[in-house]
């Protein structure tokens, strides 16, 4: 992985998408690998779906996202 990205997130493709969207809202530039997604495409499916999703951010932006995505988790988790 390149020095200037980082993970920040892996996991289901639905939890994956609305913690792209939650990213984006405080101005986080997001990569998404939807492996899932990906091999379907291409004609096979690879992988389980509860992992089939990575975010990526910028390395500038990591330590923000990943305190972002922990607040999040922490209010759902409260919840739970």
């Amino acid at each position: 992985m390149p020095d200037d990205i980082g993970l920040v997130y892996t996991g289901s493709r639905v939890e994956g998408l609305y913690l792209e969207e939650i990213l984006e809202e405080n101005g986080i530039g997001v990569i998404r690998r939807d492996t899932l997604s990906e091999s379907v495409h291409a004609g096979w499916v690879d992988g389980a779906p509860e992992d089939t999703v990575r975010l990526f951010v910028a390395a500038e932006n990591l330590l923000e996202a990943k305190n972002v995505l922990q607040e999040y988790f922490d209010s759902r988790d409260k919840k739970a």
